[in-house]
């Protein structure tokens, strides 16, 4: 289901789906109390999913915590301690970088978009969840879907 009630074919209870940073910013609140609802609503939309997170994208959300929100370091690291407490971590492996610079140069992502993406193959999620990607891009069986598309966030 999309945040704004309207229904996806994306029904598999079963679906491994991974989030990028963003999502993550954003329900702790990065950027508004507007951004911060909506990404709690999809979270809520895709709890039925086994949803994962790539060590790159917790890295990430300590940088985004210390640097733009200026949290202190303590605080940004119990916020992400609280997001690997809660969903499986997919570790960025040799493997992961390997298949990360192939990414980046056979389809022009960022390097860091690629880890992001390649880790999420590699623990056989079907949906990368983010808003920096491009939408609808499909790579080895995952495909990037922004969930704030269309939501005006």
């Amino acid at each position: 289901m999309r945040v704004d009630g309207s229904v996806t074919s994306y029904t598999s209870a079963e679906m491994r789906i991974a989030l990028d940073t963003n999502v993550l910013a954003y329900a702790e609140g990065v950027n508004g109390q507007e951004r911060k609802a909506t990404a709690l609503l999809v979270l809520r939309d895709f709890a039925g999913h086994e949803i994962m997170l790539p060590a790159q994208a917790l890295g990430e959300l300590f940088a985004v915590l210390t640097r733009k929100a200026k949290r202190d370091a303590a605080d940004a690291r119990h916020a992400v301690l609280g997001w690997s407490d809660s969903f499986a971590v997919i570790d960025t492996t040799p493997a992961v970088i390997l298949e990360a610079m192939e990414v980046a140069t056979t389809h022009r992502l960022s390097f860091w978009d690629s880890v992001m993406l390649a880790a999420a193959a590699q623990a056989n999620c079907r949906m990368l969840l983010s808003e920096d990607m491009q939408h609808g891009f499909t790579w080895r069986g995952v495909t990037i879907q922004n969930p704030f598309e269309g939501t005006g966030s």
